[in-house]
């Protein structure tokens, strides 16, 4: 692997396409090494021209991203210290698998062993006699996976990994992800899947029409979300028996309040105590999918 100081860093980054398309506006966050971090956003957010950004593939309008505390394209070995797979990965129709990445090998002066190791990793040793073309997306995805790790990057940069994987498949990325963290890498990964990325990432980046709304680790994030949902024939004798105590209560439906600051078993002997009737009392955690629309909604 790479020496170590592989963190990212966007320091007011900008972005403005033909004068006046502000597609990335004074972006700053960071992505530390041994740790994955979600970046996320709805479609046009600007994640994928931050990403190129980051890369070196845009030029920024003002402020600059750093690998390991330089610009990419000032790294003496970039495919050693950065491995990144951005959109769809283009490959040759009647090239194989391992002839691929054996091209990227020498290319990138790489063992060429290295190809095979990487098939393996990701799944394709079955695979790697067969033309791309006849590979599933599935299998373009993983292909693209070997790719970018050829050279034990320091660094790994992913762009929608998901896409096309299957259930089984997604439940082996999420090791793999981890994996990689585990070894002291930095993982950055752009995602829709945000169920995948709150099960999978240590913190998130969330951006909304070019500007950063929300940083964080995932248990920064759910400090104080959790609540407990309550349903009754009678909220009305619920709200009185709540009336004084330190908890907010957040209408759901006519039949249904959801509870904050008290814990299920509490509300439970409340009601009791009260001779309200109950017909559901539930705990409901974080969820990453709740806060990133309430982010990034109606803006």
């Amino acid at each position: 692997m790479s020496a170590p100081g592989g963190q990212i860093v966007v320091d007011d980054l900008t972005k403005v396409f033909g004068g006046n398309v502000r597609a990335v506006d004074q972006l700053s966050f960071s992505v530390e090494p041994g740790s994955i971090t979600g970046f996320l956003g709805p479609n046009g957010a600007g994640k994928t021209t931050t990403l190129r950004m980051v890369l070196g593939l845009v030029r920024p309008t003002s402020g600059r991203a750093t690998i390991g505390g330089v610009p990419y394209r000032q790294l003496p070995n970039p495919t050693q210290t950065v491995g990144a797979a951005l959109e769809s990965a283009s490959f040759h129709p009647a090239r194989t698998a391992r002839n691929h990445l054996r091209i990227m090998c020498t290319v990138a002066d790489l063992p060429m062993q290295r190809a095979d190791e990487m098939l393996d990793l990701v799944g394709l040793h079955d695979a790697a006699r067969r033309k791309v073309r006849g590979f599933s997306m599935g299998m373009r995805q993983r292909l693209s996976l070997a790719a970018a790790l050829l050279g034990e990057p320091q660094v790994v940069v992913l762009d929608e990994p998901a896409n096309g994987l299957d259930p089984d498949g997604i439940r082996w990325l999420r090791g793999l992800l981890r994996h990689l963290a585990e070894q002291g890498r930095t993982v950055l990964v752009s995602s829709h899947q945000l169920n995948e990325v709150e099960e999978v990432a240590d913190r998130v980046v969330i951006l909304n029409h070019g500007r950063l709304v929300r940083a964080g680790s995932i248990a920064e994030l759910s400090a104080g979300t959790d609540s407990v949902l309550v349903r009754s024939p009678n909220l009305q004798a619920l709200h009185t028996a709540l009336t004084g105590q330190p908890v907010t209560v957040e209408p759901v439906d006519p039949t249904a309040v959801r509870v904050r600051g008290m814990s299920a078993a509490q509300l439970g002997n409340l009601a009791f105590t009260a001779g309200v009737e109950l017909h559901e009392l539930s705990l409901q955690r974080f969820d990453l999918e709740e806060l990133f629309f309430s982010l990034t909604s109606g803006q």
